[in-house]
């Protein structure tokens, strides 16, 4: 029994050193200088950063122009915003904190002075926009009569629905002042330079943070088309804009993209080939899943168990490896994340079946929750998970239909807690199968 739990433990060990690698990779002080762009011949750089990667971004960047360049302070201005607890302490540019992911006066605060700030550039500056997964929530400039707290209403509605981020953000652009292009519109005939952190699949431009800085292809009618198809019950301010086709995005071909530049610099592909490689190395036969995994985290947990079994059986050590972003259809009133939920729906799959083990977390650091910095990120399950709720009187399927995986795991020991790792890159997830260890 004893050299069983130690197995267990080794295994659980060596998925964190696994998800710690696609961290590691997702980093700005892994690439960015490589990125940062020479500052304009005679005008100002102007920087304006927003995600959870904005503030450790920034920091490099200061480190980069003030030291290393010697560009001039006085040439260099800007505003940087990040969610609560993901600020980072820099020395030149302001940093706010902001809410996520449902906004708050900062995040209000933040897009109003982005706007001020691209609204003064000039044909000699030069604005560098780093941006990354958490920006729609960090910059909110809402459009028409929209107040905050309906803004914040409609976030938790469409958090609360299931929609993928993708169509999520189709519906924000409409309502605020910043999103879907409306940025680079501002600082138009400033040169800019996007440096995106993608944290959707398939690293489309136009879904990172709402796309502020790029065209957007999505139209009015789609997003009517989402309102109707989750049953959004949007405030009265909110409906008027979706009704007006003056509220319509700029499209591919606005004069204003002329002199826009985007580039992604950081992808959820690269963190995945940094865990696969990690698992390799530990000497599991890497299967990668793929980074852009969408859909409801128990069936996409259903599915992978039933593959991971059949692995088992057929008597491979295996690490079954994948990104992506999974959705939770919220029907109770517990607390957890997609990796959470995923977790659990997995672990209730598996039944306990010896030798596999698994690891599901967001890079960001944070799982769901309530847009705290202490929330988990999200959570491992081993063959014992089922044995040790049952002895504390758990009861996974009702945990399960509770959406409360935070609970489930908590009361556990088994939440995965890293912090805020500034940056995001979307989920990791990994199962390790070692039917060697099966006794």
């Amino acid at each position: 029994m004893e050299q069983r739990q130690d197995a267990i433990a080794e295994r659980r060990r060596t998925a964190r050193r696994i998800f710690d690698a696609a961290v590691a990779k997702a980093h700005p002080q892994s690439w960015l200088a490589a990125h940062l762009p020479s500052p304009p011949q005679n005008g100002r750089l102007i920087l304006l950063a927003a995600g959870k990667a904005a503030g450790s971004m920034t920091v490099l960047a200061e480190a980069h122009y003030l030291d290393t360049l010697k560009l001039p302070p006085e040439r260099f201005l800007g505003h940087a915003v990040a969610r609560h607890g993901y600020e980072a302490q820099t020395r030149h540019i302001p940093m706010l904190a902001a809410g996520h992911p449902v906004p708050d006066e900062g995040s209000i605060a933040s897009a109003t002075r982005a706007l001020e700030l691209a609204a003064s550039a000039t044909a000699d500056d030069l604005v560098l926009v780093l941006l990354s997964g958490g920006g729609s929530a960090n910059w909110v400039a809402p459009a028409g009569s929209l107040a905050l707290a309906e803004k914040q209403a409609v976030n938790k509605a469409l958090l609360r629905s299931g929609a993928p981020i993708g169509e999520m953000n189709i519906v924000r652009k409409r309502l605020s002042r910043i999103k879907g292009g409306r940025l680079a519109l501002a600082a138009a005939p400033a040169r800019m330079l996007t440096l995106a952190v993608s944290d959707v699949p398939h690293d489309d431009p136009a879904a990172i943070a709402s796309g502020p800085t790029v065209p957007d292809p999505s139209t009015m009618a789609d997003a009517r088309a989402i309102v109707a198809r989750y049953g959004l019950a949007l405030p009265p301010a909110a409906q008027a804009l979706l009704a007006d086709d003056a509220s319509e995005t700029p499209k591919p071909g606005d004069p204003a993209f002329a002199g826009s530049e985007y580039r992604i610099v950081a992808r959820p592909a690269d963190a995945i080939a940094a865990a696969v490689k990690a698992a390799a190395e530990a000497g599991y036969e890497p299967i990668n899943l793929g980074p852009d995994l969408e859909g409801e985290a128990r069936e996409v947990a259903a599915a992978q168990a039933k593959r991971a079994l059949a692995l088992k059986a057929a008597g491979r050590r295996v690490a079954l490896i994948s990104g992506g972003e999974l959705t939770v259809t919220i029907a109770g009133n517990g607390r957890g994340g997609p990796n959470q939920e995923f977790a659990l729906a997995l672990a209730i799959a598996l039944a306990g079946e010896p030798g596999i083990i698994a690891l599901s977390g967001d890079t960001d650091g944070t799982d769901g929750g309530g847009g705290e910095a202490t929330d988990p990120a999200g959570a491992l399950i081993d063959e014992t998970t089922l044995a040790r709720a049952q002895g504390l009187g758990l009861d996974p399927a009702q945990s399960l239909a509770q959406n409360d995986s935070t609970g489930f795991f908590s009361a556990l020991g088994d939440l995965l807690q890293t912090g805020p790792t500034l940056t995001n890159v979307n989920d990791c997830r990994v199962i390790l199968i070692d039917p060697r260890n099966d006794t």
